[in-house]
Formats: C-alpha cells, structure tokens, sequence
C-alpha cells in the first residue's frame, strides 16, 4: 500500500499502519479487491498477507531497477501473481546512484515483465533512466496481446520499432518522446489498422515534424483518437489550422476527436507575408467539435517568431513562452510556466497569469526589459484587484534571465504575498540592488520565505546578508 501526496508522488506507509492493513484489513475485503497500488518496501507484505481472487491491476512505485531485474526474472513468491492475475500494470522504475551509458537495465525490464505478465493487456511502464534505448538492443521485445500502452522513449528511432508490427495488437498508444529527429536505421513502414488512439508529446523542438510526424500519423488509417504536444521549427510556415487539415484530418477518415497543444517557431528572413494571429484564428474556423486558441508573437529584436495553437481546455502540465498577448483562460491541470518576451510584463499581467494557473508550482521569467509603468496605483485594474498577488502553490521561482523590475515584483510585499517558503534562483547582486544592500524594509518580508538563494563559490557570505534572509538556504554555485 502507498500513501500518495499533492504531487502524485508515491510514500511509504508507517510500519503501523501497513501491519494493520496486511493483518486486518486486507484480508477481510480480500474478495472485493480489484486493483491494488504498492510501494516497493511494502510489496511482498500487501501482495502475499492473503488472497486475492479478483485481483487484474497492479501498480507498483518506487521500484528499484535492481529489485525489478530480480523480481520479473528470478522465481519469487510473487511470479504467480504477475503470471496468472494482472491484466493492467503500471510501474515506476527508478535507479539511484550513477548509470553506464551502455547499461540495458531499461531494456531487460522492459521485455521480462512482457515475458512474465502473459495476461498484459495494459501496461504504463515509467522508468527513471528512459533515456536508455529500449529496442537497439533487444530484437525479442514483443507482445501479441497487448492493447494499451503508456511510455516515455528517448528517441523517435524507438517510436518506429515500436510500431514495426512486434506488437501487432496494439488500440492504444501514448508516447512521450525526448528527441524527434531523423531515426538511425531504415524500420518498417507498414500501415497499423488496428490502432485506435495516439498520442504523442515532446517539449523538445523538433526540425523533422514533415519528415517524420506526418507519414507517421498517416500509416494509423483507422485512427480515432489523437493527441499531439509538439514544438515545432518550421522554414516557411507555422502549424496552423489549414496545415493540421491538410496533413492530418482530411488523411484519417475516422478522426472523430483531435486534441493538440502545438508551438511553432521560425525565423524571420524578411519573409513578407507574415500569418497574423487574426489570420491564425480564421484557419480553424472549420473545427467544430473543439474550442481552438491561438497566439502568435513575432520578437523583432530576436528575429524569430512563434504561433502556439492548443485545445481548450488545456489538459498539459506546462506551459512554456507566454507573452503579453497571452489571452488569458483557466488551466487548471498546468503546474510548470514559464514567461518570454521582448516587451515588458506590466503587474496587470502578474495579475492575469496568478488567475490563469492557480496550482503553478514552478514560474521562469526570460525578460530582459524594465517596466513602463512601475506605479502601483496606475494599474488598469480596479481596486479589488490591487492587492497583493499570491501564488499559493509557488515552490521555484527562476530569475535569472529577468530585469531586476521581475525580481522586485515578487520580492515587495506591496505587489507580492508570498504564502509558502520558495525557492528562488536569483544573482546575487541583483539581490543587492532590489534590497538596497540588505537593508529595504519594504522586501524583507517576502526574503524572509526565501527557502535558498545561490551565490558565488568565491563569494564570503556577510552577516548582513545572513541576518535579512534568517530562514534561508545559502547556496554556492
């Protein structure tokens, strides 16, 4: 049994309550159990303490990839179970320590637990070093009665063995890929008609999404169901409406639900049509069935632009290069953002991102530009909203590609209530300007809930500067 917190992480029970889980009530609702979630110190006590005859799903966290290699390749009391029982798994792998680049731990696990689960219809494999091939080096990873499966690969060169046929059954697929790029070897290319769903995300820009991601999508004839998170570099164009119905949905005749959170960037080289976001909103007029937003930015000082294109409602966990033409919403699932432009975020614009991400966790701000309007009082907002802003969830605030006018925005009591400790990563002679060399009254608040700053290894670290951030983690760097 596990105890699972805000983050969807996985604890180990305490000793008590586990002894009286495995002798009292395990057995007593041992008929009714259908699926148990268990830790990896308290496995073997959940699974062998009684029976359990209905018994088909299984998750199990924390696994250390040692214990996995033992456990689904030697015979252990619990093989019956893994062989006879469990139809759905989902399992969390970890490594702790230093890993060999050549190591084939992700691979072998891989393939014994297809090899010992002979009732696998569904399995999440979530493995802590995916950055390991699974297929390069293992010809004999298949299965001819899995239908569902949920992983994270490290190359696209995966993603094709995946689908080369060795696990020619599969409904449903869900990939998270690191890299999109131009695959090793030459693999089979067959059409796929048995699969259903799709999805595909990667937050890593990817030059290949013609090359590579279309004729991938066009072998799925039959699919029903896909779900795209891509970010893109394109020549000419960026991914808009007409470009997903050209090469996507006049191609998949049975299409009937597309989700997708698409970021395109290219380059400016004195292109003279350039798509505007009224022109970019237009291309999706023919999209029925969902509510389709887009943004595009074009950065002059940068010469590039970006067009992001997402479903609402947003259903990832980022969201990455929000500017000031950010047009606001409720997202409710995101805990990651981060903030990009050429031209200066105004605290009306705090004040939007704070009531559009209400459980962001973690905020980056890249903007090297200062405030126009550092009044407090000439905010467009009405009174009611010139509170002090909170972010009840912040844990990681990183300023180190901000303006100083960033740093103090959330560092002034006035404009910011910090309500958790967070971790901030800041120069510190930024630290030094805002402060006014440790002695601003009107910020000793807020660096009070400092949980750690980083400083120079070379730096000597003053009294004064101990003394304003008391509670707080000095860091060298």
């Amino acid at each position: 049994m596990t105890g699972c917190s805000f983050n969807g992480s996985f604890d180990r029970l305490d000793n008590q309550i586990l002894d009286r889980f495995c002798s009292q009530i395990l057995p007593s609702i041992h008929h009714n159990i259908k699926w148990l979630d268990v830790e990896c110190s308290s496995m073997e006590d959940v699974l062998l303490c009684t029976s359990y005859p209905y018994l088909c799903g299984l998750g199990l966290h924390n696994i250390d990839k040692h214990i996995a290699l033992r456990i689904f390749t030697e015979e252990t009391p619990l093989t019956h179970i893994f062989q006879d029982k469990i139809s759905s798994l989902v399992i969390d792998v970890v490594q702790y320590g230093s890993f060999r680049m050549n190591d084939t731990s992700n691979s072998n696990i891989f393939a014994n637990i297809l090899t010992l689960f002979s009732k696998l219809k569904y399995f999440d494999y979530r493995s802590s070093f995916w950055y390991q091939s699974l297929f390069e080096m293992s010809t004999t990873i298949s299965s001819s009665i899995l239908l569902e499966l949920h992983i994270k690969l490290d190359k696209f060169t995966d993603c094709l063995y995946l689908l080369d046929g060795r696990f020619d059954s599969l409904e449903k697929v869900f990939l998270d890929i690191y890299q999109i790029s131009t695959p090793e070897i030459v693999i089979n290319n067959k059409k796929l008609p048995k699969l259903k769903a799709f999805s595909l995300y990667s937050d890593q820009p990817t030059f290949q999404y013609n090359e590579l991601i279309v004729p991938l999508l066009h072998r799925m004839v039959n699919l029903e169901q896909l779900d795209l998170h891509l970010v893109v570099h394109c020549e000419k164009r960026f991914v808009d409406g007409y470009n997903l119905k050209y090469n996507i949905i006049n191609r998949l005749f049975q299409l009937n639900k597309f989700l997708f959170n698409i970021r395109s960037c290219l380059y400016l080289n004195d292109q003279i049509c350039l798509l505007s976001n009224e022109d970019c909103q237009h291309s999706f007029n023919d999209f029925k069935n969902n509510k389709i937003i887009s943004c595009v930015d074009y950065f002059q000082v940068f010469k590039h632009g970006q067009c992001h294109i997402y479903s609402y409602p947003y259903r990832a966990k980022t969201y990455e290069y929000i500017t000031n033409n950010f047009p606001g919403g409720l997202f409710q699932y995101v805990r990651e953002v981060s903030l990009y432009d050429d031209r200066p975020f105004e605290h009306e614009f705090f004040v939007k991102i704070a009531k559009s991400f209400p459980f962001m966790e973690q905020l980056t701000i890249y903007n090297r530009n200062p405030q126009k309007n550092k009044s407090y009082e000439q905010s467009k907002y009405d009174n009611q909203h010139l509170s002090p802003i909170q972010y009840p969830y912040l844990s990681v605030l990183e300023l180190l590609s901000a303006h100083d006018d960033y740093v103090e925005q959330f560092l002034l009591d006035i404009k910011t209530s910090i309500i958790r400790t967070v971790n901030v990563q800041v120069l510190l002679s930024t630290l030094d300007r805002i402060t006014q060399s440790f002695t601003r009254d009107a910020t000793r608040i807020n660096c009070g809930k400092l949980f750690s700053i980083y400083v120079p290894r070379d730096m000597s670290i003053s009294t004064q500067l101990k003394d304003y951030f008391p509670h707080t983690k000095i860091c060298t760097i």
